[in-house]
């Protein structure tokens, strides 16, 4: 089978189309897909670049890719009470979680990390999904538990996470004011913001206050800034890193480093926010397989609004 591939860290330059990589054997508890398609994620290239290599080290050849849609062809021991050959299924095939790497023609996933795909949502929407809407059911369900009526930051909300943050924040009541850049404002109002600040020409730490939460996509200087537009006793999630804690307790806030686990239950409540008309995922653009390089190329260079995806079966 054909599968994404690389076996040194570096530029998208060291990724390479085997022709005939081993077919995975579903193990217990896992399934074996027939992928149809798979999106891009910042981890990807970041990994393979080896900005994690002391934390996390490869075993090369590493396929690469977690995000996929596609159709189950085989059950592993022990799958067989929660899917059936020829569902349609998403999740992620992350190697460093146990599956084989999405970015293929097929992959084991684990069933603990797989869900049936959205009923209104395509191969491609569905492989968009995965750890965008678990990150954000995450932060704002579980660690913001947001309401009706409180106000949140999110920073980033064109992107990946960002844009669907951004329509869950809405979907349950709250205020929301993001940041992004000047040509994504139309974009984030379209999906849910009631304020889109613009972050290269203005001060969002000037112009907002007394907010009860901020999900930060951006990091960095972001986040730093970020614990001034709190109110106290608020809190701050950040998908890059963990926040400054002595700045938390300074401004009486909790402050949340986020490592997203891209589970059943989180995929289940993601089919049915997108099954509900809550969340709809925005795709950049779509590449084929073969324009791997390209698409990571995309990924890295630019400033998508939501997602990249590779089209692997069924599409031209």
């Amino acid at each position: 089978m054909k599968a994404a591939q690389y076996s040194r860290y570096g530029g998208e330059e060291v990724i390479e189309i085997n022709q005939n990589a081993t077919k995975p054997i579903p193990k217990k508890g896992q399934i074996l897909v027939e992928v149809h398609a798979a999106s891009l994620n910042p981890f990807d290239w970041k990994l393979r670049s080896g900005y994690m290599k002391e934390m996390i080290p490869l075993q090369f050849p590493f396929t690469v890719g977690g995000d996929f849609s596609g159709v189950v062809v085989q059950l592993g021991p022990s799958a067989d009470q929660e899917f059936k050959v020829g569902d349609q299924v998403y999740g992620q095939a992350l190697v460093l979680n146990g599956g084989s790497g999405a970015f293929a023609e097929f992959a084991s996933s684990n069933v603990a990390n797989t869900s049936l795909m959205p009923k209104n949502a395509d191969f491609l929407e569905s492989s968009a999904l995965p750890l965008v809407g678990a990150s954000a059911i995450q932060a704002l369900e579980d660690y913001i538990k947001l309401t009706s009526g409180q106000k949140i930051v999110i920073h980033g909300g064109a992107g990946g996470i960002g844009h669907i943050a951004v329509q869950l924040a809405k979907h349950l009541g709250a205020y929301v004011a993001s940041t992004i850049s000047s040509n994504d404002i139309d974009f984030v109002k379209s999906i849910g913001a009631d304020m889109a600040i613009d972050y290269k020409s203005q001060k969002f730490e000037e112009m907002i206050h007394g907010f009860d939460a901020v999900f930060d996509t951006v990091g960095e200087e972001t986040t730093d800034k970020s614990f001034r537009v709190l109110k106290k006793n608020g809190i701050l999630v950040s998908m890059l890193g963990e926040p400054n804690q002595k700045q938390a307790q300074d401004y009486g806030v909790t402050a949340i480093g986020q490592n997203t686990k891209t589970t059943s239950p989180k995929l289940n409540r993601l089919k049915e926010l997108v099954e509900t008309g809550a969340i709809k995922p925005h795709i950049d653009k779509v590449f084929p397989f073969e324009r791997i390089r390209q698409a990571f190329k995309h990924l890295e260079k630019n400033h998508p609004r939501g997602k990249v995806v590779l089209a692997l079966l069924g599409y031209s």
